[in-house]
C-alpha cells in the first residue's frame, strides 16, 4: 500500500514539472518589453499622454516613468541607473553625458520649448499685495520666493539668470525657497507658503486659476529647450528609438501643444 502511495506522489510530481515546463516558454514568451524613460518633471502631464498614446499603439512594449529635476535624472544615469531614454529640461545636463560618452549622440533631438513666468498666490482684489514686476521681489513684504534649485532644476537655473540679468539676485537671495522641481514650486505657491515663484508656462497651465496667479512671462538668457536621447547603456535600443520616433513625430508635437509647449522641428 505504502509502495502505490509512493508511485502515486512520484506520478504526481512528474506531471507538475511536466506543466511547469510547458507554461513557462509560453509566459515568458507573452512578456512585454519594458523600458524606463526618465523625464525632466515639467513633462509629466505630456509625458503621461504620450506614454498612454505609444503604449496603445504598441501593445507589447510597457513604458515605465521617472520623472524628476534634469539634474537629479542625470545623475541617476551617471551612477549607472537602468534609463534607456532620457529627456532633458536644459541642454546642459545632455551635453554633460554627452561629453561623458554616456547618450547616442545619434539618437539626440530637441523637440520642444518653454517659457519661464513669475507666479504668486492669487490675491483676488487685494491690489495693495499683489506682486507685478520682478522688482517688486525686493519689497519687504516679500519674504519667501520659491525658486528651483540651480544645481538640479533647469527652471532654477534660468531664474536665476533672469534674476542676475535684472541686478536683482543679490538683493532677494536671502529669501530664496530652493526646491528640487518646478512641481514642487507649483505646489509651495499654490498652497500660499510663498510670495511668489517661477516656474514654466506649462505648469502654470495646469494650476488651478483661482490659486495662483501668472503675474508676467519672464525674459531669459537662453532659450527653455528640451534634448531627448537614448541612453549608451540600454539594451533596449530598438524599442527606444521607437518611442523617441514617437515624441517627434507630429503626433507628439500635438500632445505637446496641448500642453502648452511650442514645438520645434526635430534635429
Amino acid at each position: 500500500m505504502e509502495k502505490n502511495h509512493l508511485i502515486i506522489v512520484i506520478a504526481a510530481l512528474i506531471l507538475i514539472a511536466a506543466a511547469a515546463m510547458l507554461v513557462m516558454p509560453s509566459s515568458q514568451a507573452e512578456e512585454n518589453t519594458e523600458i524606463t524613460v526618465s523625464a525632466a518633471a515639467s513633462l509629466t502631464e505630456s509625458f503621461t499622454a504620450i506614454e498612454q498614446e505609444f503604449e496603445a499603439q504598441n501593445p507589447d512594449v510597457d513604458v515605465n516613468m521617472n520623472f524628476a529635476g534634469s539634474g537629479s535624472l542625470r545623475m541617476q544615469i551617471e551612477a549607472g541607473a537602468p534609463i534607456d531614454v532620457f529627456a532633458s529640461a536644459s541642454q546642459k545636463h545632455m551635453n554633460i553625458l554627452e561629453e561623458a560618452q554616456l547618450i547616442d549622440t545619434s539618437t539626440r533631438h530637441d523637440f520642444a520649448e518653454n517659457s519661464l513666468v513669475m507666479i504668486s498666490p492669487a490675491t483676488g482684489e487685494d491690489k495693495e499685495n499683489r506682486i507685478m514686476y520682478l522688482e517688486n521681489l525686493t519689497d519687504d513684504s516679500v519674504t519667501k520666493i520659491a525658486i528651483g534649485d540651480p544645481e538640479v532644476a533647469p527652471v532654477g537655473r534660468y531664474a536665476k539668470g533672469s534674476l542676475e540679468e535684472a541686478s536683482l539676485w543679490d538683493d532677494v537671495s536671502e529669501k530664496l525657497i530652493y526646491a528640487e522641481t518646478v512641481k514642487q514650486v507649483l505646489v509651495y505657491v499654490e498652497n500660499g507658503e510663498v510670495d511668489a515663484g517661477f516656474v514654466y508656462m506649462t505648469d502654470a497651465m495646469t494650476s488651478n486659476m483661482n490659486e495662483i496667479e501668472i503675474v508676467a512671462q519672464i525674459p531669459v538668457t537662453t532659450n527653455i529647450s528640451y534634448p531627448i536621447a537614448i541612453v549608451s547603456s540600454s539594451t533596449e535600443k530598438e524599442v527606444s528609438q521607437e518611442f523617441i520616433d514617437f515624441v517627434i513625430s507630429d503626433e507628439g508635437k500635438a500632445i505637446f501643444e496641448k500642453y502648452g509647449f511650442t514645438v520645434t522641428d526635430a534635429n
